[in-house]
C-alpha cells in the first residue's frame, strides 16, 4: 500500500496571503480579473482578500469590492481573513463563503501582530466564530509561528497546542499550521504533527509553509507521509507577513502541483491554466514570481486565450 495520499485538497492563498506584503497597490480590476482566472484551474478553494482595517494592510483596503464584484464559480470556496467583529461585518456583507480568523503561537508575534496579547484575542475571536457560524459560515482557524517566531525563537508545542485548543473549543471547522518565517524542517513538522494528533483529528489540520530557507517541498512531504491533506499556498510563491521580518514567500502553488502531479496525488487543479494566471499577476506586480516551476516556461506559451 502506498504511504501517499491518492488526493490533496491545495488551498490558495494568494490573493490575500501573497498580496498583502506587495508595497505597490495591485489594481482592484486586476486584483479580480485574476481571482476569476484562479476559479477556472480548478482550485476548489481561494482566499480572496481580508477584512483588516486598510492602515494596517492598505493593499486590501479594496476587499469588500474585490468580494462583491468576482465571478463566482461553483464548488469553489471563496474565503477572507476576519479579524475581528467589525471585519466580519465587511465579510458577511460581501457574502464569503468561509471566515478565517487567526492568531499566532508566540506572544510576541500576536502583539505585533493583532496589537493584542494572546489572552485578549480569544474572546475577540470568540465573537467573530459565534457569528459567523450564526450566519450559516464555515470557520477555519490560522495559527501562526507554531514552528518558529522572529522575535521569540523556537516555540513549544504545547504553547501551539493550547491556543489550538481554544480555537476548536470555539468551533472553527479547520485549523491551519503556519511556518511564518520558514524555518521548519521535515522531522520537526513530523514531531509537532505526532502532537497535534493525539489532541486533534488529522483532517482537522492544514499546513501553511513559507519557503524562506527552501524547505517548504520537504516540509509537504514530511507531511503527506503523515496523513496530512490540506495544504496552503500561493501561485508564483508571493506572499510574506508584513509582521514578521524574514518572511518571504508561501510555498508557490506551480511548485506543490508539480510535485503531487508527478507523485500521481490527485487535486483537480490545471497546470496549464494556473501557469496563465501566474504569468498575469507576474506582470501586474512588475517583478518576476520566485517560483521553480514558473521559471521553467516560456511566456508565450502560457498566452491568456
Amino acid at each position: 500500500m502506498s504511504k501517499w495520499p491518492k488526493q490533496v485538497t491545495i488551498k490558495e492563498v494568494g490573493p490575500r496571503d501573497g498580496l498583502q506584503n506587495e508595497k505597490a497597490f495591485i489594481e482592484t480590476k486586476d486584483k479580480i480579473a485574476w481571482i476569476n482566472q484562479l476559479s477556472q484551474t480548478g482550485l476548489t478553494y481561494i482566499e480572496i482578500t481580508s477584512f483588516v482595517h486598510p492602515k494596517w494592510i492598505p493593499q486590501l483596503a479594496d476587499a469588500a469590492e474585490v468580494a462583491a464584484k468576482i465571478k463566482k464559480v461553483q464548488g469553489v470556496t471563496y474565503a477572507a481573513l476576519v479579524p475581528n467583529l467589525k471585519g466580519l461585518e465587511g465579510a458577511l456583507a460581501a457574502n464569503v463563503d468561509e471566515v478565517s480568523v487567526f492568531m499566532s503561537a508566540s506572544e510576541t508575534h500576536n502583539r505585533k501582530n493583532i496589537n493584542k496579547s494572546i489572552a485578549e484575542t480569544f474572546p475577540v475571536l470568540q465573537e467573530v466564530v459565534i457569528q459567523a457560524k450564526k450566519a450559516g459560515k464555515t470557520v477555519r482557524g490560522y495559527i501562526s509561528t507554531v514552528f518558529g517566531c522572529p522575535y521569540e525563537g523556537s516555540i513549544d508545542v504545547e504553547q501551539a497546542i493550547k491556543v489550538a485548543d481554544k480555537l476548536f473549543e470555539m468551533g472553527i471547522d479547520e485549523l491551519s499550521l503556519g511556518d511564518t518565517i520558514g524555518v521548519a524542517n521535515p522531522r520537526q513538522v513530523q514531531e509537532v504533527l505526532e502532537e497535534f494528533f493525539k489532541r486533534f483529528p488529522k483532517e482537522k489540520l492544514a499546513m501553511h509553509f513559507h519557503n524562506t530557507r527552501g524547505t517548504a517541498l520537504a516540509n509537504v512531504l514530511a507531511s503527506l507521509e503523515m496523513g496530512i491533506t490540506t495544504f496552503d499556498s500561493a501561485l508564483g510563491g508571493l506572499g510574506g507577513c508584513p509582521y514578521a521580518p524574514g518572511a518571504s514567500g508561501n510555498l508557490a502553488t506551480d511548485d506543490l502541483l508539480y510535485m503531487l502531479d508527478g507523485m500521481g496525488i490527485e487535486t483537480g487543479v490545471q497546470m496549464e491554466q494556473l501557469a496563465k494566471s501566474a504569468f498575469f499577476i507576474q506582470e501586474k506586480i512588475g517583478r518576476k514570481l520566485n517560483s521553480h516551476y514558473l521559471q521553467t516556461l516560456n511566456k508565450s506559451e502560457c498566452q491568456l486565450s
